[in-house]
């Protein structure tokens, strides 16, 4: 029989770099997205704390989704980076439980943010009117109460519960990050309570959400297709599509991992599906919240004048 091991044993992480020299350009790229991330998701933190024209419902909004990404990225990735950098790739018991804590809080939190921004964006469309009494900051501070609440519930569960899953001898984990399902495989005992589990909490905390922002945009869309300025409807789609591709690149690759049973999972593509929802979206949703939005360009180009002119 295997002799399990005691909770001070370490996890061995595998990683995402191969040793070659393609795993020396992975890195670099890595650590390349993931300074621009922190950049990226600061500077909208900052620039919406600084202008008063930013601070609205759907902004105060994206100011936390900016907050959860920056708190996501540095969760997982400065570790990868350490790995690679020392050549150590051992994680403790705790640490990892404590890593996979944060991930979830973090990952479920931004799902339930994305569907705000979505309703958010409904009421302003759909019943622009009545938007400041049904989006008023009471209501988006419970919204992002709400989601920060629900997210560490969420967590604390799956954590209390996985905390107690004995470990065979090999601790392995073919992955960059400790990832539930990733950790299931040295399990020395039949997980599949605790599988069935993950399924509900990502039908719930993700497919419902996705299914809400689904409802609300195909609402917006018929609402606009409607609507007789071509300005206004110009602005809608725009501003649709650009809280569309931010939901396709997070809730796609993540509702794919957790869904699929473990004989379907491939370590190397969850690896990959991955890279998506915790490393590229992080880096992405400054860029395409900003680029794609003229308010907030506007708010950065007041925010530079004021700065040049105290410089001056």
């Amino acid at each position: 029989m295997e002799n399990y091991n005691q909770t001070s044993t370490d996890f061995i992480l595998l990683g995402l770099f191969p040793p070659s020299s393609v795993g020396l350009f992975l890195f670099i790229l890595i650590v390349f997205i993931f300074l621009m991330a922190l950049f990226g998701n600061l500077s909208m933190i900052l620039l919406i704390l600084q202008d008063t024209h930013l601070h609205t419902p759907i902004y105060f909004l994206l100011s936390q989704l900016s907050l959860v990404d920056l708190n996501y990225i540095s969760t997982i990735v400065p570790k990868m980076i350490c790995s690679f950098l020392f050549g150590n790739k051992s994680i403790s018991f705790i640490g990892c439980w404590v890593q996979s804590f944060f991930f979830l809080t973090l990952a479920v939190a931004e799902a339930l943010l994305l569907t705000s921004m979505a309703y958010d964006r409904y009421g302003a469309i759909c019943f622009s009117l009545h938007y400041p009494i049904r989006i008023s900051k009471r209501v988006c501070v419970l919204m992002i109460t709400g989601s920060w609440t629900m997210a560490s519930i969420n967590s604390c569960a799956h954590t209390a519960y996985a905390l107690q899953i004995p470990y065979c001898r090999s601790r392995a984990i073919n992955h960059f990050f400790c990832d539930v399902p990733a950790m299931l495989t040295p399990a020395c005992v039949d997980t599949w309570v605790y599988e069935y589990t993950v399924f509900m909490s990502t039908t719930l905390f993700l497919v419902f959400p996705f299914i809400g922002i689904a409802c609300s945009y195909g609402r917006v869309l018929l609402a606009v297709y409607h609507t007789q300025s071509a300005e206004g409807r110009k602005k809608a789609y725009s501003t649709c599509s650009t809280h569309l591709t931010v939901v396709t690149f997070y809730y796609a690759p993540f509702v794919y991992t957790y869904l699929r049973p473990r004989f379907l999972r491939s370590p190397t593509e969850d690896k990959v599906l991955a890279v998506f929802y915790t490393i590229l979206t992080p880096m992405l949703n400054p860029i395409i919240y900003s680029l794609r939005n003229r308010e907030v360009m506007g708010a950065l180009r007041r925010v530079i004048r004021r700065i040049c002119a105290v410089k001056m």
